[in-house]
């Protein structure tokens, strides 16, 4: 094993990078709501721990294998130009048989020490993630951002099929919830940085329609956000706190995504939506967890 020399990087740390850390420290906080959300306080601590390592494993995975695949369209934006793979700092070879055998590990967790469903649920995640999203909707269409949601939505739907073993109506919504999540938090993000997405030849929805349309399509996915939110207090799953601050933290999001029709700034304003549906899900999540009703 090389020894980094004075003020070069280790290699260690461009292998954590490749796993995006940021995503699986905000899904594995998913991941334990929805774990949560079906326990109903009554907690199998063991099952909980197999639950987060085996998702863990598959997210990153399915992570590792997005640096992959984008890594020659990675070196034409600014915001991943750094990345290992970009930079040529590690070898293509080495990432895909590490992400190989992350999913591999992260599966066996998951079908072995969790349930069959659970693991199912892993491989449908890396599927859209890694084969729909970037390999193909990424480079060709706008819907890249709303079949994307569909990979967001596992990690919750995982902790909780773990507890519940069916697709139950608690599951369902839990999908509904991440897959409206999606488009308005990432479109914000596209605003931003759409002069970057246009120069790797992404066909993002601000970059192909605009940032006008962008901004029109952002309001029926917040609408029926907080409709899915609602949704889990009258199905019983959660209480008035979790109601409560979801609805107001929703209209709150709502009213900033409509001010962006007369936003001055754009790229401000978009900055501003980003962070906001960045802070909107944590806390959903952590309410969800606090709030969700007892046995």
């Amino acid at each position: 094993m090389e020894i980094p020399q004075a003020g070069e990087r280790p290699v260690w740390k461009d292998y954590i990078q490749l796993t995006k850390p940021r995503i699986l420290m905000s899904n594995l906080i998913a991941a334990f709501g929805g774990f949560w959300l079906a326990s109903k306080w009554d907690i199998q601590w063991n099952l909980l721990l197999y639950t987060l390592i085996g998702t863990t494993l598959v997210m990153a995975s399915s992570c590792v294998f997005n640096n992959y695949l984008d890594r020659e369209l990675d070196t034409k934006m600014a915001r991943t130009s750094n990345r290992p793979l970009a930079t040529g700092r590690i070898n293509p070879s080495s990432v895909f048989m590490y992400g190989t055998v992350l999913g591999i590990i992260g599966l066996a967790v998951l079908f072995l020490l969790v349930n069959t469903l659970a693991g199912f649920l892993g491989i449908i995640g890396m599927i859209v993630y890694v084969g729909i999203y970037t390999a193909w909707l990424k480079r060709t269409s706008t819907l890249s951002t709303a079949i994307g949601g569909l990979s967001g939505a596992m990690p919750p739907v995982i902790g909780y099929c773990a507890v519940s073993e069916t697709m139950d109506i608690g599951a369902w919504l839990l999908i509904a919830i991440l897959f409206l999540w999606q488009p308005p938090h990432f479109w914000a993000l596209g605003i931003y940085r759409k002069e970057e997405y246009r120069a790797a030849g992404f066909p993002l929805l601000p970059v192909v329609k605009g940032v006008h349309r962008t901004k029109v399509q952002m309001i029926p996915y917040l609408v029926l956000l907080i409709a899915a939110n609602v949704a889990m207090y009258l199905y019983n799953y959660v209480g008035w706190i979790y109601l409560t601050v979801t609805t107001l933290l929703g209209i709150y999001w709502l009213v900033s995504a409509l001010s962006g029709f007369k936003a001055k700034d754009d790229d401000l304003w978009a900055r501003k939506n980003f962070k906001l549906s960045v802070n909107f899900l944590m806390i959903l999540f952590l309410v969800m967890i606090v709030d969700t009703v007892h046995l």
